[in-house]
This record gives C-alpha cells, structure tokens and sequence, in this order.
C-alpha cells in the first residue's frame, strides 16, 4: 500500500517537476529580454529549488501513506 501511493504520487512529483523546471527557465529567459540588466539566468538554483520542492512533495505523500499502511484492511472496510 506504501509504495503504491508513493509510485503515484512520484509520477505526479516528476511530471510537475519537468513541467515546472521548464516553464522556470522560459520565463527567464522571457524576463530577460525584457529586463536587460536581469542577471543571467542560473540553472543551478532553479535545479536545487526543483530538488528541494520534489522532496517536499514526497515527503507529503509519504506521511499519510505510512499512515494509511498501519491501519487493518478489515477495519478499514468495516468503517466504510
């Protein structure tokens, strides 16, 4: 049950991730033929941002999943 939510909520984690890290450097670029003395832009730390807000994602998947892998499916079924 753990590693089903935590395989689901990764695809979603690294869906979003590719998404966001993509849509991070267009606007930056789009920012900066906008704003000429922006700063060049810095993959590094839109990767170490994508990194630490992925590992925040699964850590949210994790807890509840954990959670929900304790409890007894018959009891689970009995309270539905």
């Amino acid at each position: 049950m753990l590693w089903l939510v935590l395989g689901g909520g990764l695809r979603l984690i690294l869906a979003g991730a590719l998404l966001g890290f993509g849509g991070a450097l267009a606007t930056a670029r789009l920012l900066a033929t906008v704003i000429p003395e922006l700063p060049a832009r810095d993959p590094m730390a839109v990767a170490t941002i994508t990194v630490v807000l992925m590992a925040v994602a699964l850590l949210a998947c994790w807890l509840p999943a954990r959670r929900a892998a304790k409890v007894d499916p018959m009891e689970a079924l009995r309270y539905e």
